[in-house]
């Protein structure tokens, strides 16, 4: 499972600005709204799932990667450095790996307690995604497994995938960020 370290994330308003820091345990245990990404990966068209393993919604299916932008030396990181930093760790790519631009695609809002943990998530939460060369293979301290999966299976809510996802997911799927 992924690791309890600790981390200094930005907690957020409404309008995602930035009005401060919180640690993140303390954030996801009180459900204080924070900034956070999910990072898609694109191979030939189809979206690249982590079988997400994580104390917050463990086993569902997350597109490709979600974490935090954190704080270092008193200065918030970069969203795209962020997803870069998390795509890297999490699924062992390297820049060669990658085809174009890393793409921010818009943000969402939401908020969702974990029915089998403490944990709440309450973010704003950036959306970007990036085309890759090749399947990845996932790092397994962070992910069971991952699957592929097009747009259309992704939104098709009477699917097991649909039924499996991210509740962040799903919001950026109807706010046709995915």
């Amino acid at each position: 499972m992924a690791r309890y370290q600790k981390q200094i994330i930005g907690r957020t308003d409404r309008k995602g600005d930035v009005i401060g820091e919180v640690e993140r345990w303390e954030a996801h245990k009180k459900g204080i709204l924070h900034r956070a990404f999910s990072a898609a990966l694109i191979y030939r068209g189809k979206y690249i799932l982590q079988h997400r393993k994580h104390a917050a919604f463990d086993g569902v299916f997350d597109i490709t990667s979600s974490s935090h932008q954190l704080y270092s030396n008193g200065k918030l990181q970069d969203t795209i450095q962020a997803a870069k930093n998390c795509l890297f760790r999490e699924w062992k790519i390297n820049e060669s790996d990658i085809l174009g631009e890393f793409k921010h695609k818009g943000a969402i809002y939401y908020k969702a307690h974990d029915p089998k943990s403490v944990y709440t998530e309450h973010e704003i939460c950036d959306i970007v995604e990036v085309n890759v060369k090749k399947i990845p293979e996932p790092n397994y301290e962070f992910a069971y497994g991952s699957s592929l999966a097009s747009k259309e299976e992704l939104a098709n809510k009477k699917s097991r995938i649909y039924a499996s996802l991210a509740p962040w997911t799903k919001v950026a799927i109807k706010q046709n960020l995915i």
